[in-house]
């Protein structure tokens, strides 16, 4: 039996990261693999118990739970090493009130706290990256794997290690007021969530709206802290004008439906004008990054009535910007540009462009998608089926494969 909609899955996908940032805190960095497992055998029993008795506060029912999970594992291991493990229970002292009220309520950065944890700078970038995945996004080690295009062995490794190496380090969470001494991590991980949020790697939904929302409550945390940096703001801005979109990004028959193709008038309008308003509010002044580039390209999209439109011109020439401030390491940034490059300077052009991104970068994930569109456009029939095979094949997201499947069938009918 599964939970209820009011406390299933979800719900506990979304807590999760707080229960781990309050054990984290109470027992330090050194203790995050133990706490890790401690929230997880508190998860496991919210799974089998809520269903018949659910709790009227789920928050402190899994601290509760888990700090008495912590307890007991390390119980367990004191028989192992009963020294050590008295001395951290010395240093650490465990009581939970009866009631289940959390004695430790800390605010409602404890997410945004456990993610700078997670882009610790003694961590190398790929290990930031797999382990807050893991442990503030609530990712499998299976869907990581996918996210990165790894294999899941290799992540596993990474997440593992990461962990070890932070109790190696011990110490407590940072604090709010550090915020700004791991940002570009946290950014950069806060937009790999984006990312896999608005397109999946792998499953049946064409976006994750929990993973979606999750992203858009750190970024708003972070920009609590940070009010005044302009790539803080950018990327919130990017999260809202993307999330916008949501609702009409799959057809009734589950598939994906690409930005030309949406019903603009299902977007999200409230989300729109945050975006836009905060793009607004950033841009003057501000030194033109990644993510407020990126931003700025979103909100020029939610602001025009359709594909026809559209300031491509503008659009292109930001691509060009944000090619160089990212000094041209970013092969999907390329080929977003070469969308843009199309609507402004045809589609030879663009498929010209194509190949040569093809052989920078070969097997990039959409790049036949966007190739197959292109011949479609040009009347290439066979050389556009031929692409959109390729990509059908190539994606791991089954609203995805439904889409491309779908425009096959369209080609081959009279």
């Amino acid at each position: 039996m599964n939970p209820g909609p009011a406390v299933g899955e979800d719900l506990l996908r979304e807590l999760a990261p707080q229960v781990l940032a309050r054990l984290v805190r109470t027992h330090g960095a050194g203790q995050f693999d133990v706490c890790e497992d401690a929230v997880q055998d508190a998860l496991l029993a919210a799974y089998r118990q809520w269903p018949a008795d659910p709790p009227s506060d789920p928050l402190a029912w899994l601290v509760t739970t888990a700090r008495r999970r912590y307890v007991d594992r390390v119980r367990v291991d004191s028989r192992r090493r009963e020294r050590e493990a008295r001395g951290a229970l010395l240093a650490h002292p465990l009581s939970t009130p009866p009631d289940g009220a959390d004695p430790d309520a800390s605010p409602a950065d404890d997410s945004l706290l456990l993610l700078q944890l997670c882009c610790h700078p003694a961590l190398a970038r790929p290990a930031q990256v797999a382990l807050t995945l893991r442990a503030v996004a609530g990712l499998t080690t299976a869907q990581i794997a996918n996210v990165l295009q790894l294999p899941e062995a290799t992540v596993a490794q990474r997440i593992t290690r990461a962990k070890r190496r932070l109790a190696e380090l011990g110490g407590d969470l940072p604090r709010p007021r550090d915020a700004a001494e791991r940002l570009s991590p946290v950014l950069d991980v806060l937009y790999v969530m984006l990312t896999e949020a608005h397109h999946t790697t792998s499953g049946t939904p064409a976006r994750d709206t929990d993973l979606a929302a999750e992203a858009i409550h750190l970024a708003r945390l972070l920009r609590r802290a940070l009010p005044n940096d302009p790539e803080v703001s950018g990327l919130l801005a990017l999260m809202l004008l993307t999330a916008s979109r949501g609702p009409a990004r799959q057809a009734d028959d589950g598939s994906l439906v690409p930005l030309d193709e949406q019903d603009r008038t299902r977007w999200d309008q409230t989300l729109v004008r945050g975006g836009v308003a905060l793009v607004e509010a950033t841009v003057p002044g501000a030194a033109p990054g990644p993510y407020l580039l990126q931003a700025c390209i979103a909100a020029l999209h939610a602001e025009a009535a359709d594909t026809a439109s559209t300031d491509w011109p503008e659009i292109l020439a930001l691509y060009g910007v944000l090619e160089v401030v990212t000094g041209r390491r970013n092969p999907t940034i390329a080929l977003n540009r070469i969308v843009a490059e199309a609507q402004v300077l045809g589609d030879d052009a663009a498929l010209a462009s194509l190949d040569d991104l093809e052989r920078q970068h070969p097997g990039l994930p959409r790049l036949d998608a966007v190739r197959a569109h292109l011949l479609e456009r040009q009347g290439r029939t066979a050389e556009a089926a031929d692409a959109y095979r390729h990509a059908a094949r190539a994606t791991r997201n089954l609203a995805e494969q439904q889409y491309l499947q779908r425009r096959l069938r369209t080609l081959r009918t009279p």
